[in-house]
């Protein structure tokens, strides 16, 4: 697949703009381990391979496990997510999959246990700023590098 166009040379201003947003949200005060989750969760959700190769090398590189970046695909039956984590990728699921889901009250009740309210903002913007970059490298057909495999013997 070829890249439509470099999004980042076309609009720098706007993109500027999203680079921005993204800094904050980042600096918001989540933990960095909760931001890769979510990030890699909703890049699942809307196939974005770009970025789920970014932010699974980026949560590897923060001491991720392996295991936990392997089932989070299937992260409900997996006993590896903190009760915080599980509320935090269910209501990335609602929001990444709004137009079926409707943002179930369900899913946002059970982050006030685990969430304050500044804290389900800035979750909130975290998944809203995950998605937009999705819909950025999808649409512009951004892929992935690939790395070099070694000639076989």
């Amino acid at each position: 697949m070829t890249p439509r166009l470099d999004y980042f040379a076309a609009a720098p201003k706007l993109l500027q703009a999203m680079v921005q947003l993204e800094k904050a949200v980042v600096s918001s005060g989540l933990e960095h381990s909760l931001i890769e989750l979510v990030k890699t969760r909703a890049s699942q959700i809307n196939g974005c391979a770009f970025c789920i190769d970014m932010h699974t090398r980026d949560a590897r590189k923060a001491g991720e496990t392996e295991a936990r970046l392997y089932l989070l695909n299937a992260w409900r039956e997996a006993p590896h997510y903190t009760p915080r984590e599980r509320a935090a990728l269910a209501w990335t699921e609602a929001l990444t999959l709004v137009a079926a889901t409707h943002a179930p009250d369900a899913d946002y009740a059970a982050l006030q246990p685990h969430f304050d309210e500044a804290e389900i903002v800035q979750l909130t913007m975290l998944i809203v700023t995950i998605n937009a970059w999705n819909r950025l490298a999808i649409g512009f057909r951004a892929v992935p590098a690939v790395a070099a495999t070694p000639a076989a013997a």
